[in-house]
């Protein structure tokens, strides 16, 4: 063992190899008998492709750059393509990106790339000049109708919140792509967000999830179901679950079982002793308890403290699905996820054996095949597939390549520190890790703790190369669960509710403070990090507190008047409203806490970054954030990126993120990480 000081250990993980490698598989859905899903491609200015497993194993990427298969509905978009086998043809829907249309393609289904015509995409829908124009997502291919049922948005003017959403049916012939007329409307706009339909069993009911502002998803949501008639309209809507104070996060149909049991006209259950069911039965996941749990037709099937749902950030999120034997597999854990097989007549629930410790919420199912998207401490996400029938689990895609050593990778420790109050704080810790070097006996490390977005979000206990990056360097990682994460119950998230940018902030430093008093940490160095609404908890922090001796802040929320006031999109535009208070009724806590307004409280160094094309959090706002700073001698750097929206993507911006971000902590904590390139501070 080679002793050096925390913080200048040499690491084969380096920047690039941390990019190359961020992102992870998305969307898994079944086309015929193979496993298709999207895969990032950080080096191809960060787009994503579509790829399918072939039934001998090999992996192909069907659509090349410039196809970027990514939504855009309420910015953090959702499932953005379908795919089916209809008269030995395979057909596959996607949006693309740029332009946010809706594309078919027809791949061959034979061995080989490319479309069997030998012609790429060919565009289903037409292009808007209005706002951010027309968008969708969630598709779901019905050939037989010649339709592709879809949530549309629709930009009605060049404001942000100038906007309606409904389900819609875009033509497959193609006469949709230049004629919005053609698209048929399946609902009316009354309600300003909803999710993609879901069809029974015999096509002849539809249920979705609708809510309105000022409300989120995981605050209150609806259940709609609606008749389809011949003419594949839909009527009758009417709202069978959910309200203001019961989110509702995923909505399905399955089929019935056992007898006694059908559906009524409203979606609610009836009886008819002695006769079997007919039709399906309403599934969905519901925080009615306090947690998340799976209820079928309105009753509980397996009541836990645990959650069996999340926040919908992202349309078409599933965190079960049901199987054609009555069975359903769910992704359910508290803090973190497995995959598991749920019996609803019993309430038995079997979890799948493997090494993985989060799984994502994306399943796709067929038969009894059920595939999803999981990770682990010790490997990266990759796609695996369960059997129900033998309770088998395995790797079919995108499979976990070890591109260092694995004992370079950090090893965490699952906490529980107790915060003001006494209430409990969750946390991973990750220790600085070297198989190969030690720190003088004498030295304590430096810590940076990670503040996740969100805020109504979590950190997933998975192998994270950009955490790998610092703690093979020496410098520790602490990922905060703070008060309003998921995860823990609806009780916890409430902890958030009109305390942000103080609950956060208390936590945060709590896990810091703690860290330090036992020992762990060294007092003088520990920093704080986050992105979005992290980024906001690590602004209020330097901005609030003496804990942190610098901080790295990633295209945050900094001005809430602005966000509350059209300085944001759509779908968050009323977040502060829970998270803060109303801005009409509380005026003076939106300035009170902004940290645009106490930009003048900071004074140890700091590093902001930014993407230029970032709708959610703008650029403008750390503008008038530095204007604030101007004259005062705090060191500083502000580094932008073109190309990027809300969150990083591309390979060169994660490589020049990361190095400066290093940068900065070698020179706070007085360090020298061999290799790096010197971040300019301005003073």
């Amino acid at each position: 063992m080679q002793v050096l000081p925390y913080g200048s250990w040499p690491s084969p993980i380096d920047a690039t190899l941390a990019a190359t490698h961020d992102g992870r598989p998305e969307y898994v859905g079944f086309v015929g008998d193979e496993v298709w899903w999207t895969a990032p491609r950080p080096a191809e200015h960060g787009r994503r492709t579509l790829v399918r497993r072939r039934p001998d194993g090999t992996e192909e990427s069907l659509l090349p750059a410039p196809w970027n298969v990514r939504s855009r509905v309420v910015e953090y978009g959702g499932q953005p393509w379908a795919g089916a086998e209809h008269d030995g043809r395979l057909l596959v829907v996607f949006v693309h990106f740029a332009d946010q249309r809706l594309y078919v393609y027809e791949p061959r289904s034979e061995s080989g790339s490319g479309p069997a015509s030998g012609d790429g995409p060919r565009p289903l829908t037409p292009v808007s000049s209005v706002g951010g124009g027309l968008r969708w997502v969630e598709p779901q291919l019905l050939p037989a109708r010649g339709e592709v049922w879809c949530v549309l948005e629709e930009f009605t003017g060049e404001g942000p919140t100038d906007v309606r959403r409904l389900l819609a049916a875009v033509p497959l012939d193609g006469s949709a792509a230049e004629d919005r007329a053609a698209v048929r409307e399946l609902t009316d706009d009354r309600r300003r967000f909803v999710t993609g339909a879901r069809l029974s069993s015999d096509g002849r009911r539809a249920a979705w999830l609708a809510w309105d502002h000022p409300l989120m998803p995981w605050e209150g949501t609806e259940v709609v179901v609606a008749d389809v008639t011949g003419d594949g309209t839909l009527s009758g809507a009417r709202v069978v679950a959910g309200g203001p104070g019961e989110s509702i996060a995923q909505v399905d149909w399955m089929p019935s079982t056992g007898y006694g049991r059908q559906l009524v006209a409203d979606g609610r259950p009836s009886v008819a002793d002695g006769q079997p069911s007919t039709g399906d039965c309403l599934l969905y996941t519901s925080d009615r308890s306090g947690w998340w749990n799976l209820y079928r037709d309105h009753q509980p099937v397996c009541p836990r403290e645990e959650e069996f749902g999340g926040a919908l950030w992202k349309l078409g999120q599933r965190w079960f699905a049901p199987l054609e034997s009555g069975l359903v597999a769910v992704v359910h854990g508290r803090g973190s996820t497995v995959l598991g097989i749920l019996d609803p007549e019993t309430g038995e629930l079997v979890d799948a054996a493997g090494p993985w410790t989060e799984f994502a919420p994306t399943l796709a199912v067929q038969g009894e095949r059920v595939v999803g998207v999981a990770a682990s401490p010790r490997s990266a996400y990759e796609v695996v597939e369960l059997d129900a029938r033998t309770g088998r689990a395995r790797v079919v895609g995108a499979a976990h390549d070890d591109a260092v050593d694995p004992a370079y990778y950090p090893e965490p420790r699952i906490r529980t520190f107790t915060g003001p109050d006494g209430r409990d704080i969750h946390a991973h810790v990750y220790p600085p890790h070297h198989p190969g070097q030690v720190a003088p006996g004498h030295e304590l490390p430096p810590y940076v703790v990670w503040a996740h977005g969100g805020p109504t979000d979590r950190a997933p206990l998975v192998l994270d190369l950009e955490i790998a990056y610092f703690t093979s360097r020496g410098i520790g990682v602490a990922e905060v669960d703070y008060g309003g994460s998921t995860g823990y119950g609806r009780e916890y998230r409430e902890r958030l509710r009109e305390q942000w940018g103080v609950v956060d902030v208390e936590d945060c430093a709590a896990v810091a403070l703690a860290l330090a008093d036992e020992g762990t940490a060294d007092r003088r160095r520990l920093a704080v990090r986050g992105g979005s609404a992290g980024g906001w908890t690590a602004a209020v922090s330097l901005a609030g507190t003496d804990v942190y001796a610098c901080g790295t802040i990633r295209y945050p929320v900094l001005d809430l008047v602005g966000w509350a006031t059209g300085g944001t999109h759509d779908f968050e535009s009323r977040y502060p409203d829970s998270l803060v208070g109303p801005l009409a009724q509380v005026p003076a806590r939106y300035a009170q806490r902004s940290p645009i307004e106490h930009a003048d409280r900071i004074t140890v160094p700091f590093l902001l970054l930014q993407g230029l094309d970032d709708v959610i959090c703008p650029p403008a706002q750390c503008e008038r954030f530095l204007a604030r700073l101007a004259g005062r001698p705090v060191p500083h750097a502000y580094l932008a990126f073109e190309g990027e929206g809300h969150g990083f993507r591309r390979a060169a911006t994660m490589v020049r993120a990361l190095e400066a971000e290093l940068s900065l902590y070698a020179q706070a904590f007085g360090l020298c990480p061999p290799g790096i390139p010197r971040l300019e501070l301005v003073r």
